[in-house]
């Protein structure tokens, strides 16, 4: 074939993975679009919990990359900040009055997420050594939906606090995300809280209320990774630790079963079946070990970003090397300070009205997964179970006492989780059968 001759080029129901077809040009292009997806939902952790947002970047980055090594290459997904861990930060590590981080328990708090990335291990050992069925019986919907809606709404109050320092700036970034996520079109419905937060800031410049001193004195090239951020070093109290890792772990049950339904959607995007190829086992190991990794060096824990088979939805492009060049877009953002500091001028309120939605929406998961899998709590079982995790999530504080000479704390979720887990052992009539194919279209992902 002559070198001058154009390619024809078709793209089929399963779009287009070649890189032949595309071409270096417009593979750049589409790797920035999905930076530009994931970027404002991976930014808005660091935010509310006052880890670094270099270090998030760092991570989100190598953590997708890592995915896409353990999974042979084969999922286009991306890897950022997990919200499901907000309330294990909170409850650990919460934001100081001023609303600054809390330096000294984060190292604490990102123990406890990168032990939970370890559980991850031990689901994926499971599926290898046992059927998917058998295992998945465990942790049904009737458990795992109730521990996220938990989730979520037990941030609300953290969102309404940050609302109060000014309502104008709150309501305005809610207001532009609910119209892009209702009426949007394109990458405006993809991205609507990186809308929201340009909108409500541009604004907060107006009204003088954003700070641009930091922003001159960041350096434009620094290291994204701090000493003090680490987990090496600056975890010395034993019983504290342990405190920490037994209230984040439980979190793990709730983004294990979100990492599933996102393969699940992912392979329902493309048209194929990466549950089956390369296997949950895989996926899992990806996933477990980036957010461990990335919890070690004092970043959030990572999953797999819907933001970003939204993308792929669109664009009908499944390369996934794509979705590698969105990483090292991250990974080269990550070293810059000034970058950062940007960031992180944005207003307390600003960040109330965005978690305002955000919160509600990771509890209005929950109930969608209870929904879509059809749990009837007709049944005296499925309402006992769930109203024991509700009220134990919602109504205790936490749960302590002294395991030797360890001063051992279980917060409110950690409780929830452990009495759902027992009660769906011990209860009769659990019939839930997990189903290995994808049960979503691509206009149904789109949708979402």
């Amino acid at each position: 074939m002559s070198k001058n001759k154009k390619q024809k080029v078709v793209i089929g129901e399963h779009g287009i993975d070649d890189a032949r077809v595309l071409g270096l040009p417009k593979m750049m292009i589409l790797g920035f679009q999905h930076t530009f997806a994931m970027f404002g939902a991976t930014v808005l952790v660091p935010l509310l919990t006052g880890l670094n947002m270099q270090t998030t970047l760092l991570m989100a980055g190598l953590g997708t990359l890592f995915f896409h090594l353990i999974t042979k290459g084969k999922v286009p997904a991306f890897l950022g900040s997990s919200f499901a861990f907000l309330g294990g930060y909170a409850a650990v590590a919460p934001l100081m009055a001023d609303g600054t981080p809390n330096k000294e328990m984060l190292p604490y708090a990102c123990l406890g997420v990168a032990c939970a990335g370890l559980i991850y291990l031990i689901l994926a050992s499971l599926f290898a050594c046992f059927p998917v069925e058998k295992v998945m019986k465990f942790f049904p919907p009737v458990v795992t939906g109730p521990i996220i809606i938990s989730i979520g709404l037990s941030l609300a109050g953290s969102a309404v606090n940050n609302c109060k320092t000014n309502w104008l700036l709150a309501l305005t970034a809610l207001a532009i995300i609910i119209i892009c996520n209702i009426w949007g079109r394109g990458m405006a419905k993809i991205v609507p809280i990186l809308i929201g937060i340009v909108v409500s800031y541009v604004l907060a410049v107006c009204l003088n209320q954003v700070d641009f001193a930091p922003i001159k004195d960041a350096a434009w090239f620094g290291l994204p990774i701090t000493k003090e951020g680490m987990v090496f070093g600056n975890v010395g109290d034993k019983g504290i630790a342990i405190s920490s890792i037994i209230a984040i772990v439980p979190i793990a049950l709730a983004t294990m079963m979100e990492h599933i339904g996102d393969i699940s959607a992912i392979s329902a995007t493309t048209g194929k079946n990466f549950l089956a190829d390369p296997g949950l086992k895989r996926t899992l190991i990806g996933d477990g070990i980036a957010t461990s990794l990335s919890a070690m060096f004092g970043g959030p824990a990572n999953t797999t970003y819907g933001e970003n088979t939204g993308v792929l939805a669109l664009t009908k492009v499944y390369d996934p090397r794509v979705v590698r060049i969105a990483a090292c877009v991250a990974v080269v953002l990550s070293f810059s300070p000034k970058f950062a500091a940007v960031i992180n001028t944005i207003p307390p309120a600003i960040i109330g009205g965005v978690s305002f939605i955000l919160y509600g929406m990771i509890s209005g998961i929950g109930v969608r997964n209870m929904v879509e899998n059809k749990v009837d709590l007709t049944k005296s079982r499925n309402l006992i179970i769930t109203a024991v995790i509700l009220v134990c999530a919602l109504g205790i504080g936490s749960v302590d006492f002294a395991l030797g000479q360890f001063n051992i704390s279980l917060s409110s979720l950690a409780v929830a989780a452990l009495a759902g887990i027992i009660l769906n052992a011990i209860l009769p009539g659990n019939d839930y059968k997990f189903k290995m194919e994808p049960t979503e279209t691509v206009e149904e992902v789109v949708e979402k």
